[in-house]
């Protein structure tokens, strides 16, 4: 199509004298009112989801210092915070908690009187429009800071075939939909699995149709790299592994195709939202992951060293702030997210109004 145009052009300008070309593209970017009416990606406060630290105790509203304006809240200062976020126009938040105790199971995380399900009691009660999002994993809750259970137990190895330390697959899934069901209970409206271990949709599924709550979406993580781009969301969340890395379970940064395949098994287990983590230097998968999962919402994770960068930048005047920000997330949309996850959310609310 393009190249019909030009040779259209092509002929015209040879049986003309004109030395300008019939189209002229730079007619559509005359004005402001001009270009905003024909911008093809339009960012707007719906499409975010603000990621948010919670953790025990009272008054508390603690800076993470490696991303500047992002705090750990205790639940008894959250619907203050909640309510301004609503006002800004972001419809959603995730939680991620910052435990008490940690164990080599994370038993917090399914606890009645757990910190996200404090959270989320406490965020429903003051906002019940809020749509409340809580991450499904263990890396915060355990005493090892890893996603699942450990090949290991009292110094006996439990799979004689596997590598001490190894994260192990089947046994985590049950305590993943004990979680799920948990978070379910105290309210939650999504529950987003992010441990990339097999099978956790389809586990989390089941736990939750049984425990009726058949009508609660799950939002997986369903592409999710091990990334260097996780820094300081380890120092916010402390969650960050006492040894080895999460290479084993999360994908390969140098890998695409297997991106398809994942999202693949994601679906066929029931997922209703999938989502790619981290985004701006995965640009390229997210418009693989829509192109060929047009069907689903796709979310995207613009995550805390992305973050992080940007904020250092803007700090020592190297960039413009609202404008990168605003580019960054414009980009992400464009790449194929109908949704994004990002520390930015409410700075990015305020600038587009």
């Amino acid at each position: 199509m393009i190249q019909d145009i030009l040779n259209k052009q092509n002929k015209s300008q040879t049986a003309s004298s004109a030395n300008f070309p019939v189209a002229r593209p730079r007619r559509l970017r005359l004005s402001p009112q001009i270009r905003s009416m024909v911008r093809e990606t339009q960012l707007s406060p719906d499409d975010f989801i603000y990621p948010m630290f919670v953790a025990h105790g009272r008054r508390l509203q603690q800076e993470i210092s490696s991303m500047p304006g992002v705090f750990q809240w205790s639940p008894d200062l959250l619907p203050g915070e909640i309510e301004s976020i609503a006002k800004l126009g972001i419809p959603a938040v995730v939680l991620f908690g910052v435990p008490e105790h940690k164990d080599p199971v994370g038993e917090e995380n399914f606890a009645p009187d757990g910190i996200v399900q404090q959270a989320v009691r406490a965020i429903k009660k003051a906002v019940p429009e809020m749509v409340v999002i809580t991450d499904v994993c263990l890396c915060e809750y355990t005493d090892h800071g890893h996603c699942g259970l450990l090949n290991t137990g009292d110094g006996k190895r439990l799979h004689p075939h596997l590598p001490e330390g190894y994260v192990l697959n089947d046994e985590t899934l049950d305590v993943l939909s004990r979680v799920a069901v948990s978070h379910a209970e105290a309210g939650a409206d999504i529950v987003a699995p992010s441990g990339m271990i097999d099978g956790m949709v389809s586990a989390i599924r089941i736990g939750l149709d049984e425990a009726g709550f058949e009508h609660l979406p799950i939002l997986s993580y369903s592409t999710k790299y091990a990334s260097a781009f996780y820094g300081p969301f380890r120092e916010a969340a402390q969650g960050a592994p006492r040894f080895g890395d999460r290479k084993s379970h999360q994908m390969d940064p140098a890998n695409v195709r297997e991106a398809l395949r994942e999202t693949a098994l994601d679906v066929a287990e029931g997922a209703d939202m999938l989502m790619v983590k981290p985004a701006l230097s995965y640009l390229d998968v997210i418009r693989l992951v829509r192109e060929n999962f047009p069907e689903l919402p796709l979310a995207a994770y613009n995550v805390s060293g992305e973050y992080a960068m940007v904020k250092a930048a803007a700090a020592n005047g190297w960039l413009d702030e609202p404008r990168v920000v605003l580019e960054i997330l414009t980009s992400i949309k464009r790449a194929g997210a109908d949704l994004i996850l990002t520390y930015h959310a409410k700075d990015a609310a305020r600038w587009l109004k």
